[in-house]
């Protein structure tokens, strides 16, 4: 009989101190003010952040003006992090909320709210500015600034800056970013009073889509999904050499779907999994390590993305679920790797499965959640099969799980033959007002991050630092595409140190995606929009493992009792796998299930070519994923047993044979790609019987 069976009310509570543990470390983390039920705060935060979400969930069913949207969208977003975000993380500003604190969050809603209160007087005059308008936007562009200060730390409110004053002082730069200016009027104008600016297309996709999805998450998880999932990983993965860390990876999988956040991922998953992977035999920063590649690789997943899926769509103009199927090969070759790496370290430690008595029975651990997966799935028909809009099919997959949130309490209590009580008929409509307010509390950082984004994207269409920024990076690389890249790849991890995944996705796909395509195109790389997109964001989602700032090597530390430096390298060399990807499918866009693009107008995804054959993409997935294994073992040193130098030539050598076939095929003089296909599994089976007879000579 194992622990699960004999105390099933143990494992609840256990689930309670973990939750309890995990919102403890985000919230130190954030520096966010945190308030007991007993105190009014807790309270007036709860309403307005329930107010959001039925603000969210109403103008799904009635539309309203997009820009009024925003607007209010934004308003509720400033107002919640005055309130919850204080002014510096001492005692003090910790403890409540002083007076000026209020004053700042009326402030910032009059701010926010000015273009929704005054719509009509200004789409009468538009261009024609006021002095109070102009006043009002420059007030609100500083209050965005510091409430970016405030809830994402000061990295993106400095760039922010620096746009700014690059806008205002464009006739003082230097000779080879020189541009004419902006006023102070216009530029105030563009930035708060237009489309172009904070209410641009970023904030709109949070407002419309995003927030929708975040929400589902946070009632997935207020509804347990979060904790079935660990425990089904560990029920099926448990006994199994490393197991808690395989249990990890797949756990940390499927929270990626319901979590937009590398760190909330990391706290969630990690507080159960980084304990038991060191009681296995992984040495702390080990554990933290595979943590944190777990959880950052969430973010890749196919649907949410980290958010970043749906305003990939909305720049390219492109459907959202081809946004997705284009993902899919990377993120899951990805992810099974990262599995495989974890397989990999438990051989070499000698690490042996679980025991019995701690691993969750298989079936019944499934069953008891299997309700879970009915919105889950039912959100990926709605998307893939019926083709309904992002919004809708959020929309109605919310009013589905929250269905199935009221009636999950009394169905297991009738099952259990207990009697059915107040409390656990309300049980489920008091998850749903929790998960209501979680949700619109995670939405904060994301509508703070569009929104100051947008002050990047609205500085470049002002200026034109797009084909500045051309010149600038042809000038350095002297043209040369893998300069290019490398470039487009630094920049991206350095600046996704200091800001969430979403915020550096748009800057980095303002900044450098259209570079890329530009000077690929006048290379002779003539490549789908999406592969430049994809690129920057897999390498901004690289930057919350790479050392020295990346926060979710830092959450992972501070569970694993581990140097936080040592796990974000470690973090970072399993999460190496995750480098190369962007690389290969720059090179080799079928691995995005593109064949071709329209010579004239790569950006357009209405003249790429998608690979629909179901055994041609079998193909790709299955060669992608023998060059990813391949790579691991040459990055591990291991394969069977340990490998030699040579060996590890060779594993290094598959991958492009696997990954870039045709350029393969081009460069050795093949008559058929597929033979390169061929040449890369004739090397690996050759290694894999050389390993296996070090393997026999070793145990004889």
């Amino acid at each position: 009989m194992s622990l699960y069976e004999e105390k099933p009310h143990k494992l609840s509570e256990l689930e309670e101190e973990q939750a309890v543990e995990s919102e403890a470390i985000v919230n130190e983390l954030e520096g966010q003010r945190v308030f007991g039920t007993e105190h009014y705060e807790f309270w007036l935060i709860s309403v307005i952040a329930l107010a959001w979400s039925l603000f969210q969930l109403y103008i799904v069913v009635e539309p309203i003006n997009s820009t009024i949207t925003r607007s209010i969208h934004l308003s509720f977003g400033v107002l919640l992090a005055f309130l919850i975000y204080p002014m510096f993380k001492t005692s003090y500003f910790l403890q409540k909320i002083r007076w000026f604190g209020y004053t700042f969050a009326l402030l910032g809603v009059m701010a926010s709210g000015y273009i929704a209160f005054f719509y009509e007087e200004l789409s009468t005059r538009p261009g024609d500015y006021t002095a109070v308008d102009i006043f009002v936007a420059l007030f609100a562009i500083v209050i965005l600034l510091e409430v970016g200060r405030r809830v994402l730390g000061m990295a993106l409110s400095i760039i922010a800056i620096i746009f700014l004053s690059y806008a205002l002082l464009g006739p003082y730069m230097p000779e080879l970013i020189i541009h004419k200016g902006a006023s102070l009027n216009k530029l105030a104008g563009h930035m708060f009073l237009t489309t172009e600016g904070i209410f641009g297309v970023p904030l709109g996709v949070s407002a419309g889509f995003v927030f929708l999805f975040v929400l589902f998450g946070s009632l997935l998880d207020k509804a347990g999904a979060g904790n079935y999932f660990i425990n089904l990983a560990f029920a099926m993965l448990g006994k199994y050499r490393g197991g808690p860390a395989k249990a990890s990876v797949v756990a940390s999988g499927f929270t990626g779907i319901i979590s937009g956040s590398s760190i909330a991922n990391t706290v969630t998953t990690g507080t159960f999994t980084i304990p038991l992977m060191k009681k296995s035999g992984f040495r702390p920063e080990q554990a933290g390590a595979v943590e944190v590649a777990a959880s950052t690789n969430g973010q890749l997943m196919p649907p949410v993305m980290g958010a970043a899926a749906f305003i990939i769509a909305e720049f390219l103009g492109m459907a959202y679920t081809d946004v997705i199927i284009a993902a899919f090969i990377p993120a899951f070759v990805s992810y099974f790797a990262l599995f495989y790496i974890v397989h990999l370290e438990a051989l070499k430690l000698g690490l042996k499965g679980m025991s019995k008595d701690d691993i969750p029975p298989k079936w019944k651990t499934f069953v008891t959640g299997i309700h879970y997966l009915i919105p889950i799935f039912f959100l990926m028909y709605t998307l893939m099969v019926l083709r309904e809009s992002a919004a809708s099919a959020a929309f109605n997959a919310i009013m589905l799980l929250m269905l199935l949130m009221v009636v999950q309490h009394p169905f297991r209590a009738f099952l259990a033959k207990e009697k059915l009580t107040r409390d656990i008929w309300l049980s489920g409509f008091v998850d749903i007002l929790a998960g209501m307010i979680s949700g619109a509390k995670n939405m904060i950082p994301i509508a703070i991050a569009t929104a100051l984004a947008g002050i990047i994207v609205g500085t470049i269409t002002l200026t034109g630092f797009g084909q500045v920024l051309v010149e600038v990076i042809e000038t350095i690389s002297d043209g040369n595409i893998f300069m290019i890249l490398f470039l487009a790849a630094a920049v991206s991890l350095v600046l996704g140190m200091g800001l969430p995944t979403t915020a550096n996705y748009i800057v980095m796909a303002s900044l450098t995606a259209p570079v890329i395509l530009i000077l690929a195109a006048d290379n002779g790389f003539l490549i789908p929009a999406i592969a430049a997109h994809l690129f920057v964001f897999y390498f901004g989602i690289l930057a919350d493992d790479t050392p020295p700032v990346g926060l979710a090597a830092y959450a992972a530390a501070g569970i694993a009792k581990a140097d936080p430096i040592k796990t974000g390298i470690q973090g970072f060399k399993y999460d190496i796998r995750t480098a190369i990807l962007p690389f290969m499918f720059f090179f080799n866009p079928e691995l995005l299930l593109i064949s071709g693009v329209d010579a004239l107008n790569p950006a357009d995804p209405k003249g790429w070519i998608w690979i629909t054959n179901p055994l041609e993409i079998s193909v790709i997935f299955v060669t992608a994923f023998i060059g990813m294994i391949a790579f691991a073992c040459f990055t591990q040193g291991f394969f069977l047993v340990k490998t030699n130098i040579l060996e590890r030539f060779y594993f290094l050598l598959i991958m492009p044979f696997m990954f870039l076939p045709k350029i393969m095929q081009e460069y050795i003089g093949l008559s058929d790609h597929h033979l390169s296909y061929l040449i890369g599994l004739t090397l690996f089976a050759a290694i894999f019987f050389f390993q296996k007879a070090k393997q026999r000579e070793a145990i004889a």
